[in-house]
């Protein structure tokens, strides 16, 4: 799950050059923290359609921002006592048995429903920290 952002790039190198790689990671930290609580509330009233117990939703969790493959990323997974993370993919996806469960494709959703929000946040949280 990502969500590509374009046109920053050159303002982000301006930044960098201006502030300096730590402070630049740590405004890009920031922004993305912003971005992926943005995410997850969109995820949360996705999840609430077909809710049973809400463990799914109790257990959302966003990950510090990590180096991968060159650039920083948050993941957003589940982790918690009901171990949610195992049937995750079975209401995204369905199973042999039941293709259309009532969750299908909400994280699909989303990225698609939060991506507009999402960028919004990230500029705005730069635009601030210049």
């Amino acid at each position: 799950m990502s969500v590509k952002i374009t046109g920053e790039k050159k303002m982000m190198a301006e930044i960098e050059k201006r502030y300096g790689q730590i402070k630049m990671q740590q405004l890009s930290d920031k922004a993305l923290k912003k971005g992926a609580e943005v995410f997850v509330r969109e995820l949360q009233s996705q999840f609430e359609s077909f809710k049973k117990s809400g463990a799914s939703i109790e257990e959302m969790t966003i990950s510090e921002p990590t180096w991968v493959n060159g650039s920083r990323t948050i993941k957003i997974h589940w982790k918690g006592p009901k171990n949610r993370y195992r049937i995750i993919h079975l209401n995204e996806f369905g199973t042999v048995k039941n293709p259309n469960p009532k969750g299908r494709g909400a994280i699909a959703r989303a990225m698609r429903n939060a991506e507009k929000e999402y960028r919004d946040t990230i500029k705005r949280v730069i635009k601030e920290g210049i």
